[in-house]
């Protein structure tokens, strides 16, 4: 079939921007899944630019769909090319996933900083954030986090991963929050978690979830914080932390502080498995530990 009969003259085209909008797929991704992958083939028009049909708008569903489940870009092509009827549940285990995630880890390990600008350009470029978080990034980390321990060299792993993530992360805040219309994040850690790999991750899942996110290095006075809510226009704070945290800041100073703010207040992290007991009732926002859920369960508590 010919793309004049797929996509019939009186049919309407998108640009590119406008396919980015409609997916939430971003312009760099939606070209890297044509020109490596083969996964959708726009129209052109004379000078070039990239025009897609109603018709390749539902082929990306289809793809995110399938990137949704755990299936790698590379596998993809196969499964949306089949008959829906005769698609085979696909064996996640078997892609490369794991690969990736071995890769990742292997160029943290050897201080590869040429690898991990590679590996962190190639991932956003093919995925979108949210998928490239739950499937390679935010399993990588617990990976690592797992194997450091006292670890000869685990300190400075730790701290070139975090400068790294830091430095690319807060630009791509930097650019998103000029274009996103969501609420304003406040996204921090808590006084004893001493690293910011968690908050690196879960500023860069909400982003990607449409809020403008404010991310700070480093723990904020709790008494600052209804300051820096009205000054900056924050909808809501959420505090990151792997840590099990002081017993009188998680039963009595954030309990007090969601109360005197007239925002959310909100936990993520492992500190929230780890206090559950003490957060039941403390008027207190759980988001949990994966990044790409505590963002989605964001929208909930702002929506009212």
């Amino acid at each position: 079939m010919n793309d004049k009969a797929m996509n019939p003259a009186d049919a309407p085209l998108y640009p590119i921007r406008e396919v980015s909008r409609l997916t939430g797929v971003n312009s760099v991704t939606l070209r890297a899944w044509e020109r490596r992958y083969g996964l959708i083939r726009p129209q052109r028009t004379p000078k070039g630019h990239r025009l897609y049909a109603r018709d390749d708008i539902a082929r990306i569903e289809r793809i995110l769909q399938w990137l949704g489940r755990g299936v790698p870009v590379s596998q993809v092509r196969d499964l949306i090319d089949q008959p829906e009827t005769a698609t085979p549940a696909p064996d996640t285990e078997s892609g490369d996933w794991d690969s990736q995630r071995q890769q990742l880890i292997a160029a943290v390990e050897a201080l590869d900083l040429s690898r991990l600008e590679a590996l962190f350009n190639q991932s956003l470029a093919l995925y979108p954030v949210n998928v490239a978080l739950a499937e390679l990034w935010h399993p990588a980390l617990a990976q690592l986090e797992e194997a450091w321990g006292d670890k000869l060299g685990a300190g400075l792993q730790r701290s070139l991963l975090e400068a790294f993530l830091r430095t690319r992360v807060g630009t791509r805040l930097y650019h998103a929050n000029h274009v996103a219309r969501g609420p304003r994040l406040l996204v921090s850690r808590l006084p004893e978690e001493t690293h910011q790999l968690g908050s690196l991750l879960l500023a860069l899942a909400a982003s990607h979830e449409g809020y403008r996110v404010v991310l700070l290095d480093d723990a904020p006075p709790l008494n600052e914080l209804s300051l820096a809510v009205d000054r900056l226009h924050i909808a809501a704070v959420v505090l990151v932390s792997a840590q099990a945290e002081r017993s009188e800041l998680m039963r009595r100073q954030l309990p007090r502080l969601a109360e005197q703010l007239a925002i959310p207040v909100c936990l993520a992290g492992p500190v929230t498995r780890i206090r559950a007991a003490d957060l039941e009732n403390s008027g207190l926002e759980t988001l949990g530990e994966d990044p790409v859920q505590s963002a989605s369960r964001l929208g909930p508590l702002l929506s009212h």
